[in-house]
C-alpha cells in the first residue's frame, strides 16, 4: 500500500476437534444440531430481466460464476449477462447485486440490447457519469448526476454497458479504468462512445434514470446472506449489521469521490478488512494483501479507516 509498510505475517488460526465419547446407557442421547446451510448447495430462482421461464441456480462463489450458471440455464454466452438486479426486473441501481444476495432474493439477468454509438463535446471537467461493473468484465453506468453533461446527454442512460471510448474497446476492462480514462478526456474535444443498453421487453421500457441515491440502496434483503468473493468460496452470513451498512455506504461514496466508481462489493471488501485493525497503518496491510492490484492512495486509505471509525462510534 502507499503507507510504505511491510507486509505483516498473517496467525495461523488453530482448529479445535472434539471427541466422540460414548453415552451412559441412562443419559438421553443429545439432539443433533441443525447443519448450517452449505453455500455450495443453495438455490435462487432466476429469470431474465425482459422475460423468461423461471429458472434455478445453484453452486457459484462469485458474480462471474453466478452469470455463467444463469448463462447455462437459459442457453446464451455468460458474456451477453450485463448485471443483476435482486428483485426487480427494472434497471433500478438501488437493487444492483453486489456483495450479498439474500436467501430468499429472486435474481433478474439484464442481458445485451441494442447498441448505439454517441458523440459528446467535453465541456466540462466533470462529465457526471458515475461508473461500476459487475465482476466479470463488463463496465456499465451505475449513476448520471442531475444537470450534470452526461444528464443534458439523452441518448446515454443509466444501466447502459460502455463497450468503446473513441474507438478504444473498453468492453474487458475494470471500473476504475474506464472511470479514469473518461477522466482524462481532453476538456473542449469532441469523443465518442459505443453504448449497448440492456435489453427491454416492450411492455416493460423503463423511462430514463438517473440511478438514485446512496441513501435509498439496500444491500440485502434477507435475514441470511450470501456474501459473494472475488478470491475464495461463498459464505453464508447473517445480514450486516446497521453499523456495518452504513460504514459500506459511506465507503462506497468514498470510492465515487475519489475514483468515479460506485461498487458495494469491493466496499463491503474494504470494510471487512478493516473490522478487527486498530490502526490506519495495519488497515493499509490489510488492504495490500486484499486488493493489492488498486493501489489505492494515502488520503483515500485514511478516509476510508476514518469512515470506518465512525461507523462504530455512531457518527454517521
Amino acid at each position: 500500500m502507499p503507507l510504505g509498510l511491510g507486509t505483516k505475517k498473517k496467525k495461523s488460526k488453530s482448529k479445535e476437534t472434539s471427541k466422540l465419547v460414548e453415552s451412559e446407557a441412562a443419559a438421553p442421547t443429545p439432539e443433533p444440531a441443525a447443519p448450517a446451510p452449505s453455500a455450495s448447495r443453495l438455490q435462487f430462482h432466476t429469470q431474465l430481466a425482459h422475460g423468461s421461464p423461471t429458472g434455478r441456480v445453484e453452486g457459484f462463489g462469485s458474480a462471474r460464476e453466478l452469470y455463467a450458471k444463469i448463462a447455462e440455464v437459459f442457453g446464451i454466452a455468460p458474456a451477453e449477462i450485463m448485471f443483476c438486479t435482486l428483485n426487480t426486473h427494472k434497471v433500478d441501481m438501488d437493487k444492483l447485486l453486489g456483495a450479498q444476495i439474500g436467501l430468499e432474493d429472486f435474481i433478474f439477468a439484464h442481458v445485451k440490447g441494442q447498441r448505439k454509438e454517441v458523440e459528446v463535446l467535453k465541456s466540462d471537467e466533470l462529465l457526471g457519469l458515475t461508473v461500476t461493473d459487475n465482476g466479470a468484465g463488463c463496465p456499465f453506468i451505475k449513476r448520471i448526476r442531475e444537470g450534470s453533461l452526461m444528464d443534458k446527454t439523452k441518448m446515454i442512460c443509466v444501466g447502459d454497458h460502455i463497450e468503446s471510448i473513441n474507438g478504444k474497446d473498453v468492453s474487458d476492462c475494470r471500473h476504475y479504468e474506464v472511470a479514469k480514462m473518461l477522466k482524462d478526456l481532453e476538456k473542449g474535444q469532441v469523443f465518442k462512445l459505443k453504448l449497448i443498453e440492456p435489453m427491454k421487453a416492450f411492455e416493460k421500457v423503463e423511462p430514463r434514470s438517473k440511478g438514485g441515491t446512496l441513501t435509498e440502496a439496500k444491500i440485502s434483503r434477507g435475514r441470511e446472506t450470501l456474501r459473494l468473493r472475488t478470491k475464495g468460496p461463498a459464505t453464508v452470513e447473517e445480514m450486516p449489521s446497521e453499523v456495518e451498512e452504513k460504514a459500506v455506504k459511506k465507503v462506497d461514496e468514498l470510492l465515487e469521490t475519489y475514483m468515479g466508481i460506485r461498487d458495494i462489493e469491493l466496499a463491503a471488501t474494504m470494510v471487512e478488512a478493516g473490522r478487527d485493525k486498530k490502526n490506519p497503518d495495519e488497515f493499509a496491510v490489510a488492504l495490500d494483501e486484499t486488493l493489492g492490484d488498486f493501489a489505492f492512495p494515502d488520503e483515500f486509505v485514511f478516509d476510508v479507516w476514518g469512515a470506518i471509525g465512525d461507523a462504530k462510534q455512531g457518527r454517521l
